[in-house]
């Protein structure tokens, strides 16, 4: 027996897959998805996520999450709940770990203020800028740019497209004109992603002060896991109480994406891949579930993500990123050489500064601005 032979009909099968852009022989010890895997963790782009922020700049303390923290509890989630799901663990992973390739330093907001910044040029957009991390910027081997991933993970990797940046993107963005579905393992991947952001920056927020258990007792999928947590362990307090709740909170989540996904793969019974493709979304929370799920992303939306001392860096990391493109933009000689266009080409030229700041770590980002602007610097 293969080392997928316990897959269902409907999971990505590597041998079965729609392979990679440059052609390559199968690898004797190790699955197609396996390699993808593997190659993403030894990657460039993966080893910067260590210093790129989730909430929190990377500088405000070691024990928030960072873009790397983030991508591999995404990875664990996925790969528990498509192990119930009998789906393609390997595939799972590889998307989990190459999902934030391409995001900027300082968050959501380098990525708006970077996407502003280009309007006029094509914007900018972290899914696509993880596509071309593996694509093309990854430099690791002698026959092609890039890392030349499979079909799926690549489709995997780019959960959100414009209709027009799909036209361009050729077959991996397909279905975004085509209105079907990826992998259930990509489906599942985006869940995950959701399961894991939502309890980290409870506890993110928690650590840093900015929130309070008192305030989040209003939000009643959370509080229902600490009562629990209380009547299980009468009390118990501090990190413990908050770790107790928390691990609730993502079993509660990632059962219900369980139960209600093998209800619907019963009812739709696809075949294979290629049914999937064609069905409706068929990993999925049950309408409970995504109304406490949305809850929640309120609550951290209003009360975390628009907390007035995050703002305060929001401000100064937009900062940082627009004069850092207007610099590079005004003079492209303060580029290093690697990302300087020969031939003039202004349209290449203004892509590979973003590609520049889009690979920057937070703690780069903010010595790169100071080596520029700060008389200091001399």
């Amino acid at each position: 027996m293969g080392p997928e032979a316990h897959l269902a009909p409907y999971a990505a099968h590597s041998d079965a897959g729609r392979g990679r852009r440059h052609l390559e022989a199968a690898h004797a010890s190790r699955s197609q998805f396996q390699r993808d895997r593997d190659r993403i963790i030894h990657c460039s782009a993966f080893r910067r996520l260590e210093y790129k922020t989730q909430v929190f700049l990377n500088h405000e303390g070691d024990m928030f999450r960072t873009r790397l923290t983030h991508s591999l509890e995404v990875a664990q989630i996925g790969r528990s709940i498509a192990r119930n799901l009998r789906l393609n663990e390997d595939l799972v992973e590889a998307i989990a770990l190459a999902h934030d390739l391409g995001h900027t330093p300082f968050g959501h907001v380098g990525q708006d203020v970077l996407n502003e910044c280009m309007k006029e040029h094509g914007g900018f957009e972290h899914n696509l800028q993880s596509l071309r991390v593996v694509d093309e910027l990854e430099e690791h081997y002698g026959a092609f740019d890039g890392l030349n991933l499979m079909f799926e993970t690549r489709e995997g990797i780019l959960k959100h497209c414009s209709l027009s940046n799909a036209r361009e993107l050729g077959p991996v963005a397909q279905r975004f004109l085509d209105r079907t579905q990826p992998t259930l393992e990509a489906q599942l991947t985006n869940l995950a992603d959701e399961i894991a952001y939502n309890s980290h920056d409870i506890d993110d927020g928690l650590r840093s002060g900015l929130i309070s258990i008192a305030q989040l007792e209003q939000v009643d999928f959370f509080a229902r896991q600490w009562h629990d947590v209380q009547r299980t362990w009468p009390g118990i307090s501090g990190r413990r109480a908050i770790y107790e709740t928390l691990r609730r909170l993502i079993t509660a989540m990632a059962d219900d994406l369980i139960a209600t996904s093998d209800a619907l793969l019963r009812q739709h019974a696809p075949g294979d891949v290629d049914a999937v493709r064609a069905a409706p979304p068929l990993i999925r929370f049950s309408d409970a579930m995504r109304q406490d799920a949305t809850e929640l992303k309120r609550f951290l939306r209003a009360n975390l993500y628009r907390h007035y001392k995050v703002n305060r860096m929001r401000v100064k990391a937009s900062r940082i990123v627009r004069e850092l493109y207007q610099a590079f933009m005004q003079d492209p000689a303060l580029l290093p050489p690697d990302y300087v266009v020969a031939g003039g080409d202004a349209r290449q030229q203004v892509r590979k500064i973003a590609d520049y700041i889009a690979g920057m770590t937070d703690r780069y980002a903010i010595r790169e601005h100071r080596r520029i602007y700060s008389l200091d610097e001399l």
